[in-house]
């Protein structure tokens, strides 16, 4: 399998930047999936790697040689497209040994290669079949058998599971998680829908306008955004985001906004604006909460999922979320307090949307690296 090390890369199309700048390494085996919006540049950058786009600038490195100026067909690569681009003439047989045929290997072993990806695939009794007789499940399969009988470096998908239904896009997602832990292979995969991110990923590659936001683990991303973008992109609902003040009163550092305060930790800050962030999911009524942040507000409305309650309130200026199996008992127009932990609660830059950290040198204090401390 293979090590890809992206170098600078960037794309530019009449005075726009698609990709600007991008640098990442996806090491060997790993399953990095390229998460963003329309228009982030997520798709431009896995065509770069394949081979398929030209760059305009930077280097692409594949197991320490530069591929850069090399064409598609010399980096052994494989891709899976949204449309599947199947020959709709040829049996699902032929179809998988198309790529194959192409490189003239003997038949014998075309044969071999096109029954070992089958079986693994479940597609051993549909190999007569033509497309059209197949299911968009089937079809997917085909699209990804195709690209395994190559036994390429690395696999790139961009956005494979999108013209499925629900229920067929979740058992395929598993497939998909089922054979890269099989194969130990290389995936490289573009979507913009962060569930199949977060449940397949072991790392994720946040983009907006063409730059990498974060890149990390889904505990990473969810757990610790690295920037407003990432906090509001990830997660459903999003993570609450609040425009606030932080400052010192009586040698504890605060932070507060209309209907919101929070006492977060021992010391001393300049005042200075911040947005505070809590997940829906971290807001607890806050007679069971034990937390540092405080939310009073007014219900807007509920909605009822059978497991869990999704409530909207208003606290001051802002419109909240909060979500959890406790929260059933309110209706409209009734007044709700809600609070959440210390360790849940996010800070970020109003000016940059960078994330800001506590940094100190106290042993009670909590030692984290900041990428973008609060000013002592």
């Amino acid at each position: 399998m293979s090590r890809i090390e992206i170098l600078g890369l960037t794309q530019q199309f009449k005075g726009h930047r698609a990709v600007d700048e991008v640098d990442l390494v996806i090491e060997d085996g790993d399953f990095v999936v390229l998460l963003g919006p329309s228009g982030c540049g997520k798709t431009t950058l896995l065509r770069m790697i394949a081979g398929l786009l030209e760059p305009t600038a930077g280097r692409i490195v594949i197991d320490g040689q530069d591929v850069t100026d090399l064409p598609s067909k010399k980096r052994n690569l494989a891709m899976v497209f949204q449309s599947y681009a199947l020959y709709p003439h040829l049996s699902v047989a032929k179809n998988l040994a198309f790529p194959l045929a192409v490189l003239r290997m003997p038949k014998e072993e075309r044969d071999t290669r096109v029954r070992d990806v089958a079986a693994t695939l479940g597609l051993d009794k549909l190999l007569q079949r033509k497309p059209r007789e197949l299911s968009g499940g089937q079809r997917q399969r085909v699209a990804v058998g195709r690209a395994l009988v190559r036994q390429p470096s690395a696999y790139l998908m961009d956005e494979p599971l999108s013209n499925l239904d629900a229920k067929l896009r979740t058992a395929t997602r598993q497939e998909l998680s089922e054979l890269h832990a099989r194969l130990a292979a290389t995936f490289v995969y573009v979507t913009h829908d962060q569930v199949e991110a977060m449940t397949m990923a072991t790392k994720i590659v946040v983009l907006d306008a063409g730059r990498i936001e974060q890149a990390g683990t889904p505990e990473e991303i969810y757990h610790r955004p690295a920037s407003v973008f990432v906090a509001g992109f990830v997660g459903a609902p999003p993570m609450n985001l609040v425009p606030a003040v932080a400052g010192s009163a009586a040698g504890v550092v605060t932070a507060s906004a209309s209907g919101m305060d929070a006492r977060l930790w021992q010391g001393e800050v300049d005042e200075r604006d911040v947005v505070i962030g809590v997940r829906p999911e971290h807001l607890r009524v806050a007679d069971s909460a034990t937390g540092a942040l405080r939310v009073h507000g007014v219900v807007e409305r509920i909605e009822n999922l059978g497991s869990e309650q999704v409530l909207y309130l208003r606290a001051g200026d802002a419109l909240l979320t909060a979500r959890g199996d406790g929260l059933g008992g309110y209706r409209r127009g009734d007044a709700i307090v809600l609070g959440a932990a210390l360790e849940r609660i996010h800070l970020f830059d109003p000016e940059t949307g960078r994330r800001l950290e506590w940094v100190s040198d106290s042993d009670e204090l909590p030692a984290i690296e900041a990428s973008v401390p609060i000013p002592a």
